[in-house]
């Protein structure tokens, strides 16, 4: 797996999440919403900057570019 597919795959995984721990017939917590707009943000700073903490933090574990 590839650094980008890795943080494709995480930030799916936390949008999901946090969509789920939102909805009325979970939790019914809409705080986590903020955890959807900050893996969006990230993505979309990341796409202009190239700073990316998910990515730095795969790059250590080892993934390939």
């Amino acid at each position: 797996m590839t650094i980008n597919n890795a943080v494709s795959a995480m930030a799916g995984v936390f949008i999901m999440a946090s969509l789920l721990l939102a909805v009325e017939n979970l939790f019914n917590e809409p705080s986590w919403l903020w955890l959807t707009f900050f893996v969006g943000f990230n993505l979309f700073q990341s796409a202009f900057t190239g700073f990316c903490p998910a990515a730095m933090i795969f790059k250590a574990v080892g993934l390939k570019n």
